[in-house]
């Protein structure tokens, strides 16, 4: 129960691809925004850090920051593009080798943007438990995924995009943590996504 295996191959194989095409988009100043209007200062996880250019921009406005992600090519990337940063492997939905390193409620600041729709869908839930679970008290998770209708769906490259309703992620967060829920069309990808961000009360 993890990341699809064919989307993690696909990653794997055309890490180089992904990354460049990735960098070419423009920026996502909708999620800058949002990072501005709602993360507080201190220790800061990006969990699917791809590439690393979040991680690269977090750490440009004072965020110290640890990118994770499954694929090692994408690693390999990151560590190629942005040598001077901390870049390490972990996989949802345990993120069991986070645990090693960290006790739980060690972040200010968690970001996953849109990586839960590469999980098979057992996986989605107690994926978002475990990235709110990361939390220090009065910390902050943003949390997005791309919206796909109907069923799963995979793309050329083979990349599953599940399909499931924002209620399966909210279930799975406390009451009253959720501070913006909304679906919108990316600023940068202009793929129609859905992001949630909510904040540990205690």
């Amino acid at each position: 129960m993890a990341i699809d295996k064919e989307t993690l191959a696909a990653y794997d194989r055309a890490a180089a691809s992904f990354a460049q095409d990735w960098h070419d988009q423009p920026p996502p100043s909708d999620l800058h925004a949002l990072i501005r209007r709602f993360f507080t200062p201190g220790p800061t996880a990006d969990i699917g850090c791809g590439s690393g250019s979040e991680v690269a921009w977090l750490s440009t406005q004072g965020f110290s920051t640890i990118g994770y992600d499954a694929s090692a090519g994408l690693l390999e990337e990151a560590r190629a593009r942005y040598p001077g940063l901390d870049f390490r492997i972990a996989t949802l939905p345990d993120l069991a080798e986070i645990a090693e390193s960290f006790a739980a409620q060690s972040f200010a600041n968690v970001l996953c943007e849109t990586v839960i729709m590469h999980l098979d869908r057992d996986a989605i839930a107690p994926a978002v438990r475990r990235l709110f679970a990361l939390l220090q008290r009065g910390g902050t998770l943003y949390l997005s995924w791309r919206v796909t209708a109907g069923g799963d769906q995979r793309d050329a490259h083979g990349r599953l995009y599940a399909a499931f309703d924002g209620e399966l992620v909210r279930r799975q967060l406390p009451a009253g943590t959720i501070l913006l829920d909304e679906e919108i069309v990316s600023a940068s990808s202009g793929k129609r996504i859905h992001r949630i961000v909510a904040r540990r009360l205690g």
